[in-house]
C-alpha cells in the first residue's frame, strides 16, 4: 500500500486539474527506474488507464497504480509533498531505502 499525505492530496488534485486531468476518476502512475545517483529513481506521472499488471490503490481520495515490479520497492511508502526553503516537490518516504540521496529523488535497497 501506498499512502499519501493531506499536503501531497491537495497538490496532486490541483496539478492533475490543470494538466486535464480527473482526480477521481484518473490515477497517479507511481514507479521505479534504474538512475539516480543512488541506484533506483521515482517516476510520477499521471494517467488516465490502468495496465493488466498493475497494482491499485486509493488512500486519502488520491487514486494510485503501480506496476509489479516496482510494487516491490514501494510497499509502506508514503507521498509527501514539501514547499519549503530547502525545494519544492514531491517526497517519498519509503521505509525500504537503505539511502537516499541529497535530493531525495534516488535511492538504494
Amino acid at each position: 500500500m501506498i499512502k499519501v499525505s493531506e499536503t501531497a492530496k491537495k497538490k496532486v488534485i490541483e496539478l492533475m486539474t490543470e494538466d486535464g486531468y480527473n482526480a477521481s476518476t484518473d490515477f497517479i502512475r507511481v514507479g521505479v527506474k534504474s538512475g539516480g545517483c543512488s541506484g533506483l529513481s521515482y517516476d510520477l506521472k499521471f494517467d488516465k488507464e490502468q495496465q493488466e499488471d498493475d497494482k491499485v490503490f486509493e488512500d486519502n481520495g488520491v487514486k494510485i497504480i503501480v506496476d509489479k515490479k516496482s510494487f516491490l520497492y514501494l510497499i509502506g511508502t508514503t507521498l509527501e509533498y514539501s514547499g519549503g526553503l530547502n525545494g519544492t516537490g514531491f517526497v517519498f518516504n519509503n521505509p525500504n531505502a537503505n539511502r537516499t540521496c541529497g535530493c531525495g529523488e534516488s535511492f538504494s535497497l
